[in-house]
Parts: structure tokens; C-alpha cells; sequence
């Protein structure tokens, strides 16, 4: 066993990681190698220091960025280094898997849900199979996506499809919890642009939720989607004077986001606020150094009516 690798597992090792084998191996190479028995030794104090910290819990709108950053990464990756790992070096690859328990746990998962989802193909004729019921409250950790959502026409029914293992559905008002919680989710994690615009439009019905208020900021600040975004502004304009969240979203957007049309709707959704000292300190921004001329002047001209500060 050469030292790089102990050196690059020693943290698996303290944190009890490691499968019993490498473990062993491991043991048997710091006996006899001081360079490494010092990285342990270094690692352990690590983690005694850190272990006195007390730890936080993540809060939601973190962990929905982190999730909607994690998408977009995944949708831009390039593909294929794993097959060309396993056709071109499976020596390797095996190593990996060997050193790896929770590589190893990851692959026996999907192949387990893999035989699921084949099941769930052969069965599901039947017209009843993956309809879920309004008994069971799903859980957002087993939602695996939303696949469609839709309004009855002259009703306030709505109908999700979600998978978890299987394609599930769900069915109710926009009162229902079930279906709320749904479309919080949707907005926040769904692949599908179409899907989250669907989301965000039956959202902005009920804007005074406070659940449902962090959701049309969060689509604001992080969707992808440049539609997504122009209805969540829509949905939160009448609250930007008395919600400072919704206020500090807005000129995020009018500085950073990356479509004109956006950051237009934006300036003109700040007008009931213009007066507040941030909120004029950004328009004098723009009107200073903005790249766009369109936004120059539209800043330009907002300041012109201000009255002068004394």
C-alpha cells in the first residue's frame, strides 16, 4: 500500500469509513510508517477541534440553492468518464469499488431501484397502479421529481404527477397541504422549466403564505429560467414595500440577473420604493456605469423626479 493513498483515506479512517479490509491494510502501513502515522495523528486533532463546534442545521433556502446549483452542474457536465473508467481500466475501477464502501452501497442502490422501476413497467396497466391517494403525505426526501402539473378548467383542482420510485399522482386544491408542499417543491427542484413555470403560476394564487413568498424569492434570485423568474417578480410586486426580503431580491435582480427584460420589470416593480435610501443608491449606480443605455436612462430618469436629499 503506497502512502499517497493512506494519506488521501486517513480522514475515512478517523470518521470509521473505510471497509474492514482496507482498514486492516491501513493499519498495517501506519505501523510501519511514521510519515503517515503523523497524517493521523494531524487528523485526529482535526478532528477533536472540530467535533467541539456546535453544528447548525443547513436552512431550507440553502439547501434548495445548493440542490438547483447541483442541477445546473449536472445538466452541463461532460459524460462518459465513467464508462471509459470501466471499458479502458477496470482494474481501477475495482480498486475503487473495493475502498470505497460508499461507492460500493450506491451501486447495489440503483441496481435494487433499477429492478423496481422494471417491475413497476410490467405491472403498471392496470389504470389504478401509481395513483396515490390524498391519505399519505409525501415526503420531499422521496420525491425523485415533479413530472406535470395541471388545473381542472373553471375549478381550484389541481393535479401533480410526481415519481418517486414509480410515477406517482397527486390530487386536490391549492388549500390542500399535500399539494401546496408539492408545488413548493416543484418550484424549488423540478428539471423541467415548463414544470416550475406551471409551479410558480398556481403560487402566485396564494402570495401571502410566507412558505410560498420564500419560494417566488428563491425563483427570482436562482431559476434558470428567465420565464420562471419575470412570474415570480410579478407574483411578489405588491409586497415590496412591506417586505424588505422581497425588496432586496428585486435589486439583486436589477443589478445581477442576466436578462434585460428582467432586470426592466424589476426597476419599474422598485418605483412604490424608489425614495428608500438602498434603493436609490443602486439607481445612481446604474445610472453612473450600468453597461445597458436603456437601464441608464431609465435610472436616469427615476432620479430626476426624486426630490434632492438634504
Amino acid at each position: 500500500m503506497k502512502c499517497e493513498w493512506v494519506q488521501q483515506n486517513v480522514l475515512l479512517y478517523v470518521y470509521n469509513e473505510l471497509a474492514d479490509d482496507a482498514r486492516y491494510e491501513l493499519e498495517q502501513h501506519l505501523a510501519r510508517c511514521t510519515d503517515c502515522a503523523g497524517e493521523l495523528k494531524a487528523a485526529r486533532n482535526f478532528h477533536s477541534a472540530v467535533s467541539q463546534f456546535t453544528v447548525e442545521d443547513p436552512s431550507p433556502n440553502f439547501l434548495a440553492s445548493s440542490r438547483m446549483r447541483l442541477q445546473e452542474a449536472l445538466e452541463t457536465a461532460e459524460q462518459g468518464g465513467f464508462w471509459q473508467k470501466l471499458m479502458f481500466d477496470p482494474a481501477a475501477w475495482l480498486r475503487q469499488v473495493r475502498f470505497s464502501p460508499a461507492l460500493a452501497a450506491t451501486i447495489f442502490i440503483l441496481g435494487f431501484a433499477g429492478g423496481i422501476g422494471a417491475t413497476y413497467k410490467y405491472v403498471s396497466g392496470s389504470p389504478e397502479v401509481g395513483r396515490f391517494m390524498p391519505a399519505e403525505q409525501p415526503a420531499q426526501a422521496s420525491i425523485g421529481g415533479i413530472r406535470s402539473i395541471t388545473q381542472d378548467p373553471g375549478s381550484n383542482t389541481v393535479n401533480i404527477k410526481y415519481d418517486t420510485v414509480s410515477t406517482q399522482e397527486a390530487q386536490g386544491s391549492l388549500n390542500d397541504q399535500k399539494i401546496q408542499q408539492l408545488l413548493l417543491f416543484a418550484a424549488r427542484n423540478n428539471y423541467n422549466a415548463g414544470v416550475r413555470m406551471d409551479s410558480v403560476d398556481l403560487l402566485t394564487q396564494t402570495p401571502n403564505d410566507t412558505h410560498v413568498r420564500e419560494a417566488l424569492i428563491y425563483g427570482l434570485r436562482y431559476d434558470s429560467n428567465p420565464g420562471v423568474r419575470l412570474k415570480a417578480l410579478e407574483a411578489l410586486g405588491p409586497y415590496v414595500k412591506e417586505d424588505v426580503r422581497v425588496r432586496d431580491a428585486m435589486l439583486e435582480a436589477l443589478v445581477n440577473d442576466s436578462n434585460p427584460g428582467v432586470r426592466a420589470q424589476c426597476m419599474h416593480a422598485l418605483e412604490p420604493v424608489r425614495a428608500d435610501g438602498s434603493v436609490r443608491a443602486v439607481f445612481q449606480k446604474l445610472a453612473d456605469t450600468d453597461q445597458s443605455a436603456y437601464i441608464r436612462s431609465q435610472a436616469r430618469t427615476v432620479l430626476a423626479q426624486l426630490p434632492e436629499i438634504d
